[in-house]
């Protein structure tokens, strides 16, 4: 029905109304970039349209070529049907100026992290050249890591993760952005192995916790499992990162963690800790903040 549809469109316009029709009817679920039908289907379309993705009403007239068409239909049925974030669909996710290259062995970059970074930290970190080791934890696609060397130019950052895979993924990104000769990309689990002592360590941990994980939408199950769910309460990971953190991290040094929706579980299991919770654009719920000299009083 669908191939019989598209027989029929012409513009860009036309495909627009299909898509926004299809995944309504669809009931997809968002939250890898976009937030509604309309946003996630003029993005999929202009960056399968290889067109400017801020530039849609320039060519929303403009006339397609029958294989143009093909694609866009094939790609809006393969995000309706088979409910593929449209990032692994484009094989591209974006974090405020950053575009990083994305696929089915990392998760799609949605940290609050990135808003974090720089002028935020100042508080706790006077001059970004002050930062001359850094560690991400859970790197995934890389994209913290490379954000953290733009707002610390002086930085050296090992980029840890579990899976190969993600780094492979990493590895791309790091090549995309020339910097191999500052990010080093390490093949561990959390801390273990690890010697150096940093001033900066992030981490974007698995911290769904287990009842979450049964309930995602079919979306997310895209994503590497490895990558979502931490134990029964979502922070078996997060405990981790706060035991060992102090053995790495310098005097002064600063610890930034996103764990969801588990800041009530986090404090009432560590109610010793003086975690600071930074605003970011999804609250200020999300993101915890500790010195050295917090983790070991």
């Amino acid at each position: 029905m669908y191939a019989q549809a598209a027989s029929t469109f012409t513009t860009l316009r036309d495909l627009l109304r299909f898509a926004v029709s299809r995944f309504n009817d669809a009931q997809l679920s968002y939250g890898h970039g976009t937030s509604n039908a309309y946003d996630e289907a003029a993005y999929l379309l202009l960056s399968t349209l290889k067109l400017p993705i801020d530039q849609l009403d320039p060519y929303l007239d403009a006339r397609l070529l029958p294989d143009e068409i093909h694609d866009a239909v094939d790609m809006i049925e393969k995000r309706a049907e088979q409910r593929i974030p449209t990032a692994y669909l484009t094989h591209e996710a974006w974090q405020g100026e950053f575009s990083f290259y994305v696929d089915e062995r990392v998760l799609v970059p949605r940290s609050f992290i990135f808003e974090l970074l720089g002028a935020p930290l100042s508080p706790w970190i006077e001059h970004p050249e002050l930062i001359h080791r850094a560690l991400d934890l859970c790197t995934g696609s890389g994209c913290l890591a490379i954000q953290m060397a733009h707002h610390y130019p002086d930085a050296h950052i090992d980029a840890v993760d579990i899976s190969l895979d993600a780094l492979e993924v990493a590895a791309l990104n790091v090549e995309n952005y020339g910097l191999e000769d500052r990010i080093e990309l390490i093949h561990t689990d959390m801390f273990s192995g690890l010697e150096e002592r940093y001033d900066l360590i992030i981490s974007n941990p698995p911290y769904v916790d287990a009842d979450s994980v049964d309930e995602l939408p079919a979306e997310y199950l895209h994503e590497p499992e490895l990558a979502l769910g931490s134990g029964e309460d979502g922070l078996d990971a997060t405990r981790e990162i706060l035991r060992r953190a102090p053995e790495f991290l310098n005097e002064h040094g600063v610890l930034l963690v996103e764990i969801g929706h588990n800041r009530d579980v986090l404090e009432a299991a560590f109610p010793h800790l003086p975690f600071v919770w930074l605003e970011t654009s999804g609250g200020d719920g999300f993101v915890f903040l500790l010195t050295r000299e917090d983790l070991v009083d």
